[in-house]
């Protein structure tokens, strides 16, 4: 999807009988409109040689080859790498899996869910006294597929100056440990070991949710020492500007329970909008906490079109996110939101060669 944003003609290669499972993911299957935006779809039983030969022709003509079965399926219906290359050798391989090609545990499945739990991203997520938290989302496969795109163009980047593919080799944990931050080294250097701390960082105070007058929620994060100043000016406790320990983040944490409490209750005296101003007045950092319906209503997202209308030939006008950041010169686009299973087999078919007796033999014979 993050490549087809930005042009990369994607062919989305589905089982004849077995559509993707994301298809089914989420209330009315609305989740593959968007997860399946700007690929064309096709199928084919790649278990057959027929469709393994009609593979090699689309990989002839490819630049990337994007697959997240489990180490050795390719292998085993005859597509290695060494195949692959052979058919296109500027063809990159990128191989998406639980947990790597090669390791104890590269046989097994994986989903996002154990990689957050692997990770320590779990671990370190919740209440203290609560369990550990799992994010109500695909977070971890959310942090993969950026990762993904950013090593499929590294290695684009790379094939311009050897003239050669190559094998992207990432599982899904490695992107989320990666963006957790520096707690391995955190740990090898001092033994420490990441507790949950709810809505609170271990790096700097007042940081938290609070409620207002009115039921709603904001939030208040200080990481630079200007804007924890002007908070405790803007609740009414400048005092605690003189002390030694608020002079950085770590000391301010240590002080956290104090903080939170000045700030809850000059919050909680106040209406969101009366909050929101007076923030925004003393160039305090806050927002208010949104669910879909004011992401959709907020006025800068609206200004930015972060949430885009494409046309579904389905469904009429479809409201989803747009892509994810502006290029001034190439911008990206929505061309259509996901198509149905295989609704581009034959016009793909017809692109290769392949001649209407051709397709219609390939479906007799359940390759397509």
């Amino acid at each position: 999807m993050l490549l087809g944003d930005f042009g990369a003609d994607v062919v989305k290669v589905e089982h004849p009988s077995k559509p993707d499972p994301s298809r089914g993911h989420g209330p009315g299957g609305l989740w593959w409109k968007v997860l399946g935006r700007n690929k064309r779809t096709m199928t084919l039983d790649l278990s057959m040689p027929e469709g393994q030969d009609v593979l090699l022709a689309l990989v002839r003509d490819a630049d990337v080859v994007i697959e997240n079965f489990r180490p050795g399926t390719l292998e085993r219906w005859n597509l290695s790498y060494d195949r692959l290359r052979a058919a296109n050798p500027r063809v990159v391989l990128a191989r998406v899996t639980g947990f790597g090609q090669f390791g104890p545990y590269a046989a097994r499945p994986g989903f996002g869910t154990l990689a957050e739990a692997m990770s320590g991203f779990a671990a370190m997520t919740g209440e203290p006294d609560g369990p550990p938290t799992l994010p109500p989302f695909g977070l971890a496969d959310g942090i993969c597929a950026l990762a993904t795109a950013y090593a499929v163009m590294a290695a684009l980047r790379a094939r311009d100056s050897t003239g050669a593919g190559q094998v992207v080799d990432l599982s899904i944990v490695e992107p989320i440990l990666t963006v957790l931050g520096a707690q391995p080294t955190i740990y090898d250097r001092l033994g420490i070991v990441p507790a949950r701390t709810g809505n609170r960082s271990v790096n700097n105070a007042p940081r938290n949710t609070y409620r207002c007058a009115d039921g709603t929620w904001v939030a208040v994060s200080t990481s630079a020492q200007n804007i924890a100043e002007r908070v405790m000016r803007l609740v009414g406790r400048p005092e605690y500007i003189a002390e030694p320990w608020f002079a950085t983040g770590a000391g301010r944490v240590e002080h956290a329970d104090e903080l939170d409490a000045a700030v809850a209750a000059w919050i909680g005296a106040r209406t969101r909008a009366e909050v929101l101003s007076a923030f925004e007045e003393a160039q305090a950092a806050i927002a208010p906490i949104y669910d879909v319906r004011d992401v959709l209503a907020d006025p800068q997202l609206k200004a930015l079109d972060a949430v885009t209308t494409v046309e579904d030939p389905d469904l009429g006008p479809l409201r989803m996110q747009n892509v994810m950041f502006r290029l001034s010169d190439t911008p990206g686009r929505i061309s259509w939101p996901g198509r149905p299973h295989s609704a581009d087999t034959t016009a793909i078919l017809t692109e290769l060669g392949f001649s209407p007796s051709d397709v219609d033999k390939l479906r007799e014979r359940g390759v397509v």
